[in-house]
């Protein structure tokens, strides 16, 4: 899960020596000023249990039958402790550390391409605009088959991303495969600055009806976030649907930024309250980004979490959007994120946070495995609403703690059938759609999926042994799966083309959540006026610090 990181201030540098060669770990914790400093018995007792786990690790290296290398002796037993705590308190090894840098920053040196195992083979879901692998016309549906002379068939997905990765300026030879052509394509390109990109997709979705989707909360995702309005506000948008769903969160000053543009100044978006002091901070609407007065509607579902949670619970309790979807994922606590020496990090709970309203949303962890595996398709691990503490927003409306955000609205997606599921999984949809397009060089984004053509590609799935054909027949008859694939054929086809921006509105048409979303702008406006006058009649058209709190403090809670 991605950490909501509040703490680039307050990092500090924690030292941990292993020397294994001389059988002894040394290890301190500086800052008392965080942690606290200990009493004299309780540094005693620490000691002891220090030494207790370096005569530990001795053991281990000199009477272990195999050879156990220190890197997986020490991180194994930091990430065994860590698990005693909660699910986001988490140890992050010096690559670990360097990935998630390079996503909070926003860039990273490499060649620009999305890439993904398909069929067992490293393929190009896309080349991303002005990048060195699309100036030399990388295309999707391209497999990578060599980096360095080294095949990428054996190699996992996460170690060929490395090896196309490095510093700037340095070159990365590749071989390529292309449908329709026979031999390999051998390519050398130049590493450059990579954005990695926090919005995947701006666009209008219907005459003034702008889209915006947030992936991931980033350093420069209030940057993207004031360009993607400028672009749709120039595009004619008096209505925002904003799409947090599978947003996994990130940087708590971005949700901060991006719940500014809909607040009031002075409005609480977030408040946090930990064991020590310094754990207790207000976030209040700093009033610095331009001010969008539209009807708003929100998408969230189980993927939603932390920032996600954050923007979407802020401006739900302030009645300034909607939330349609499904409950988001219940991640109520702050992770501060501190360096270690020797390139590693910390990923340390240290504080929760609660919504304008008071809510704390953190879901259930007594169970790690219900918290991260169990099977929620059926939302029965949810905490029924009746028995969840009861909330009220500004103009009065009930919202719930415990268990994630709850949506104003329930939208489930459409269900598909298994033998849809295995043509989309397979990478029958998307090799279909790559070959199409290469076999014919005159489409348009226009294309049109015909009769003829679903059958062509029924015999396709079936020839590639995806699904039977029977079956794949039988499954085109049922017009929410047959619908589905039409669909996804032709973004498939135009994303080949003209890549995956140019496919993306093709993929959310007949997308229910974004459907049930275009059909609840006139109640988003009426409760977003509805909010405005009760701060103009209660609180002089402001609602701060101060407000907030003692609004939630007032609330009555029932179980």
């Amino acid at each position: 899960m991605a950490k909501v990181n509040m703490t680039e201030k307050w990092t500090f540098s924690l030292t941990l020596l292993v020397a294994l060669a001389a059988a002894t770990l040394f290890g301190g914790f500086y800052g008392n000023h965080l942690f606290g400093s200990p009493a004299q018995n309780d540094l005693s007792l620490s000691n002891k249990r220090l030494q207790e786990y370096t005569d530990l690790v001795k053991a281990v290296a000199e009477y272990s039958p195999e050879e156990v290398g220190s890197d997986k002796v020490v991180y194994s037993s930091i990430d065994g402790m860590l698990r005693t705590l909660d699910p986001h308190t988490s140890f992050l090894d010096p690559k670990e550390y360097a990935d998630m840098q390079d996503r909070q920053k926003g860039s990273f040196y490499g060649l620009g391409i999305l890439v993904t195992k398909r069929n067992d083979q490293v393929t190009v879901i896309t080349p991303l605009e002005g990048t060195p692998a699309a100036r030399l016309g990388v295309r999707a549906g391209d497999v990578i088959a060599e980096v360095e002379g080294v095949s990428t068939s054996d190699l996992p997905l996460d170690e060929v991303v490395k090896r196309l990765k490095g510093p700037k300026g340095t070159t990365v030879h590749i071989k390529i495969l292309r449908v329709g052509i026979k031999e390999p394509i051998p390519l050398t390109i130049v590493r450059a600055a990579i954005p990695t990109n926090s919005i995947s997709n701006t666009l209008m979705i219907r005459p003034g009806v702008g889209y915006i989707r947030i992936k991931d909360f980033t350093s420069t995702t209030v940057r993207e976030f004031d360009e993607s309005i400028d672009k749709l506000k120039a595009d004619g948008m008096q209505k925002l649907v904003l799409d947090l769903r599978g947003n996994p969160g990130g940087l708590l000053d971005a949700a901060v930024g991006v719940a500014d543009h809909f607040l009031d100044k002075g409005q609480m978006i977030v408040y946090t309250k930990g064991r020590t002091p310094d754990s207790a901070q207000d976030y209040v609407a700093p009033g610095k980004h331009q001010k969008l007065d539209i009807p708003v509607v929100i998408l969230i579902n189980r993927g939603s979490a932390s920032a996600s949670e954050i923007v979407s619970g802020s401006l739900q309790d302030h009645d300034r959007a909607l939330i349609v979807g499904e409950t988001s994922w219940g991640k109520g606590l702050v992770q501060s994120v501190y360096s270690l020496q020797y390139g590693a990090g910390l990923a340390l709970t240290t504080s929760k946070y609660y919504t304008p309203s008071g809510r704390n949303i953190q879901r259930d962890y007594s169970s790690f495995y219900d918290y991260y595996v169990a099977d929620d398709e059926d939302g029965s691990s949810e905490v029924p609403l009746k028995d969840r503490k009861q909330y009220k927003t500004d103009t009065g409306r009930i919202v719930y703690g415990g268990g994630g955000i709850t949506p104003d609205v329930f939208v489930k997606p459409a269900q598909l059938s298994k033998t849809t599921q295995l043509l989309e999984v397979r990478s029958a949809i998307f090799n279909f759609g790559v070959e199409y397009a290469a076999a014919h060089p005159d489409v348009t984004q226009d294309v049109v999926v015909t009769p003829q053509m679903i059958d062509e590609f029924a015999r396709y799935a079936a020839d590639k042994q995806v699904a039977p054909l029977d079956e794949v027949q039988q499954t085109l008859q049922k017009p929410v799966d047959r619908d589905f694939i039409e669909r996804s054929l032709k973004a498939e086809i135009v994303a080949a083309k003209y890549g995956y921006d140019a496919s993306y509105r093709y993929r959310l048409q007949g997308d229910t959540q974004v459907a049930k979303a275009l059909e609840l702008f006139p109640q988003a406006q009426k409760l977003a006026s509805l909010a405005a006058d009760e701060r103009a009649r209660t609180n002089g058209g402001v609602q701060g610090q101060a407000g907030s709190r003692a609004a939630a403090n007032s609330v009555p809670k029932t179980n």
